[in-house]
């Protein structure tokens, strides 16, 4: 029999690619379309054989697969798109398809929350395999321990990043709803995704839905320092087991000490101590995506060895306080905070691992909601932890109305009012030249984008290096 045809329009978002994969795994035929794809995708893809094509024509879609999955950040007007529809394709969202082909009939743990929903979501997958488990999973970045952000087995859980944001044009509703869960962990809720969500109160309302699908024999794993976070579990109709470092908390960590070699902190469950545990990340709010994981496997029977196993060895996520490079010791970070909460909370955590050094901050405001005014201030106050901050300019600007659209000049003369050393820039080519001109021996630099800001990276790693080969050659 012929195997099933899966063409992916927006085969190059994290989550479509993992996709891609799962399919492959499960013996289908798999094509995809995207307009721009760079790594760590691209690679993914290209390691797994898949065919891409190049910009979105009528043609990709000849012969006429028996499935086309729609990418939630394509609308109407895409070539593909408009001939799906008018030829009556069978067409679907990620969320359905991971649904129906692969969660169906397994224990389905969903990570949420507004924060570290990536990087918990990979320490859970990661715990359920030091403790035998081997879980399938699908993640929103690739995960170090497994280098790859998709698994299929034939394990009885599926690990999967619950995000709150819409699952395509003709489906409006929030991904998690599709994953019928059974393990929920949910992390700290804050405002976000402002281009769907028009307050607080209609990100409450999404997450209510999600907690009122639990089943009554399932679970909710609560971050209780999140207070919105405890409001919208009120009611839930399955168990609710909270999490933090607040006293009310039933399981907690105290004792929490961090150096540059990453976080040692004890876990206690109600009035019990569970020990110590080691972690090579740093944060409080990593050491709370820890203990969240350490509450939800145990409920699902992971031992506490395998546990303090899992959480020492965790690699952590591409592109969470990524180390880049060390070039004439210079460190250069890559991070994929693109909130102002995230972005905060990243540098105050570098700040406490490199104390003694000076913190550079390069933002670009790419992701919907950073592009928007109404965050300016929030991102503001969260850039006044380094010491200086260069914000690049605004992807794709046209698509926000001017008078909506965040200001990069305006928010580095605040930031200047502020007492930090701060500018705008109209390209990347101008921050690397800047940077270039200015980093010393012991600076450490975090760029923050959800996209690959114009290669960036590899633009201030050529230049560093072609700098220091320089001196090298002058030197007497």
């Amino acid at each position: 029999m012929r195997a099933r045809h899966y063409h992916l329009i927006g085969i190059g978002g994290t989550a479509m690619a993992g996709l891609a994969g799962l399919l492959l795994a499960k013996g289908y035929r798999v094509t995809g379309s995207d307009q721009d794809i760079y790594p760590p995708m691209s690679e993914l893809l290209e390691r797994l054989g898949v065919p891409v094509f190049r910009g979105y024509r009528p043609e990709h879609l000849q012969p006429h697969p028996d499935r086309v999955v729609i990418g939630n950040a394509l609308s109407r007007g895409n070539p593909e798109i408009e001939y799906v529809l008018d030829a009556k394709l069978h067409y679907v969202s990620l969320p359905e398809v991971l649904k129906e082909e692969f969660i169906r009939g397994r224990h389905s743990v969903v990570i949420a929350g507004t924060h570290g929903k990536t990087t918990t979501t990979s320490l859970m997958a990661w715990a359920l395999e030091q403790g035998g488990l081997r879980p399938s999973f699908l993640i929103g970045g690739i995960a170090e321990n497994f280098g790859t952000n998709f698994r299929w087995s034939e394990s009885a859980y599926f690990v999967v990043e619950g995000d709150e944001y819409d699952s395509a044009f003709f489906d409006k509703g929030p991904k998690f709803l599709h994953y019928l869960p059974d393990t929920v962990i949910l992390n700290v809720i804050e405002f976000d995704h402002a281009d769907i969500y028009a307050d607080l109160e209609a990100v409450k309302t999404a997450f209510r839905r999600l907690i009122n699908i639990i089943p009554r024999r399932g679970r909710v794993i609560a971050d209780f320092d999140s207070p919105v976070v405890r409001e919208v579990v009120t009611g839930a109709w399955c168990p609710v087991h909270s999490f933090g470092t607040t006293p009310e908390a039933e399981w907690r960590a105290v004792d929490i000490r961090q150096n540059e070699r990453g976080t040692t902190f004890e876990v206690r469950y109600r009035d019990r101590s569970l020990g110590e545990f080691i972690t090579p990340l740093i944060g409080t709010f990593n050491v709370r995506n820890c203990l969240a994981v350490i509450a939800a496997a145990t409920l699902l029977g992971v031992e506490r060895e395998a546990l303090a196993r899992a959480l020492a060895s965790f690699r952590s996520v591409r592109r969470r306080m990524e180390v880049k490079a060390e070039i004439a010791g210079i460190t250069l970070i890559d991070d994929f905070a693109h909130h102002p909460t995230a972005v905060r909370v990243t540098l105050e955590a570098l700040r406490q691992r490199y104390p003694d050094r000076r913190l550079i901050a390069v933002f670009e405001p790419r992701s919907r909601t950073s592009r928007l005014r109404i965050m300016q201030r929030a991102f503001e106050d969260a850039l006044l932890v380094a010491d200086v901050a260069l914000i690049g300019p605004v992807f794709r600007p046209e698509v926000v109305p001017e008078d909506a659209r965040l200001s990069p000049p305006e928010l580095a003369r605040a930031l200047r009012a502020r007492g930090r050393s701060a500018d705008a820039f109209s390209s990347v080519e101008e921050i690397v030249r800047h940077l270039s001109l200015r980093l010393t021996s012991g600076d450490v630099v975090v760029i923050f984008s959800n996209g690959d800001f114009g290669g960036i990276h590899e633009k201030l790693i050529r230049e560093l290096r072609h700098r220091e080969g320089a001196t090298t050659r002058e030197a007497p």
